[in-house]
Formats: C-alpha cells, sequence, structure tokens
C-alpha cells in the first residue's frame, strides 16, 4: 500500500475547490448482488446493506456504492482495507466472489462549491440536472473521454474517482474547466 496519493495532495481553487482527498480504502467487491451471503458479509463488516441501482449508502464504518449489476465499490478508511478484505473473504469463503482492494489504483478528488454541475457538464455527457443526478446517486460517465464516477454528498460537494494513471490529467482538466470566467450557467 502506499504512503502518498496519486494527486500527492493537489489543490485548486476556481469556480469551485478541487483537492485531493487523500489516501481512501477502496475495494471491488464482484458478485451476485442479490445473494444473502453478500448482505450478509455487507452488513456484519460494514453495517451497510447493498445499495439500490447507482446508489451510495454510508455508516460510520464506511459507504458501498453500486458500480454494476455485479460490482461494488467500498470505500472506508486506508488502514483497515486489509481487515475487511479478510473479514469479506471469509464471509464470502464458497460463494462465486472476487473481492480486491484497488486503493492505489485510484485517485480521488473532492470538489466543493455552487458551481460544481457547471463544471463537470463541460466535459461529460452525463445528464447532470438534480433531478437525474439527485444526492447519493452515483453516476459512472466520463470526463475528457476518460473513465470516471461521482457523486454527490450534499448541494455543494461531490467526490469523483478515476484511475491513478490518469489523475493528473484530469487534475488538469478541472482546474482549466473550473478557472473563474468559464461559466456555462448550467441548471
Amino acid at each position: 500500500m502506499s504512503s502518498i496519493t496519486a494527486l500527492n495532495g493537489a489543490f485548486h481553487n476556481g469556480m469551485i475547490e478541487i483537492k485531493d482527498a487523500g489516501l481512501i480504502g477502496m475495494i471491488t467487491l464482484r458478485g451476485d448482488l442479490k445473494s444473502e451471503v453478500v448482505a450478509k458479509a455487507l452488513n456484519f463488516v460494514l453495517g451497510v446493506t447493498v445499495p439500490d441501482q447507482r446508489k451510495i449508502t454510508s455508516t460510520p464504518k464506511g459507504s458501498v456504492a453500486w458500480m454494476s449489476p455485479d460490482e461494488l465499490l467500498i470505500i472506508i478508511e486506508y488502514k483497515d482495507v486489509s481487515k475487511v478484505i479478510s473479514s469479506l473473504n471469509n464471509i464470502l469463503s464458497g460463494s462465486h466472489s472476487l473481492v480486491v482492494d484497488v486503493s492505489d489504483a485510484r485517485a480521488v478528488f473532492a470538489l466543493t462549491g455552487n458551481a460544481i454541475r457547471d463544471v463537470l457538464s463541460k466535459g461529460t455527457p452525463a445528464d447532470l440536472s438534480k433531478d437525474v443526478l439527485p444526492i447519493g446517486e452515483v453516476r459512472r460517465s466520463r470526463i475528457a473521454q476518460l473513465a470516471v464516477a461521482f457523486w454527490f454528498t450534499d448541494e455543494i460537494s461531490c467526490q469523483l474517482i478515476c484511475f491513478r494513471s490518469v489523475g493528473a490529467y484530469i487534475m488538469e482538466w478541472l482546474k482549466n474547466a473550473s478557472e473563474n470566467g468559464s461559466e456555462v450557467n448550467f441548471h
């Protein structure tokens, strides 16, 4: 496991604040999301239920984001990844499942400000209207043709995840798209 993030503490303040979210534990869980054993594992280890399609659920122990019909992204404290993987594997033993640490394969951005939807709309084909992308709904999409996932945690806060290898590029894209005076007034 790494001791620094892909973004190494990057920060920018324009129309929105963009910052490296720091070391975040991320685990991909693949399997039958409708199975009792997956539900049991998530409840026992994190105290959460399997989220509905395109939703993210959270408890003080962590968050679980629906990524596809057979994939969840578990977001926890970085230091707890090995322990959580071990616990999940013990409970899921014998079931058709995969539990993988992807913490160091991703870059995570914390976006803050009233113009997040305005900034993201410059590079993603996703519908960012509040009716289509409400708080707590995960959207897998692209920014500048690169794979990303993002969700709003409240009206002015958003988490964005991309592959580590393109983290610096996404940071530069976000900085450019959030330059003051470049508003498109998306609503």
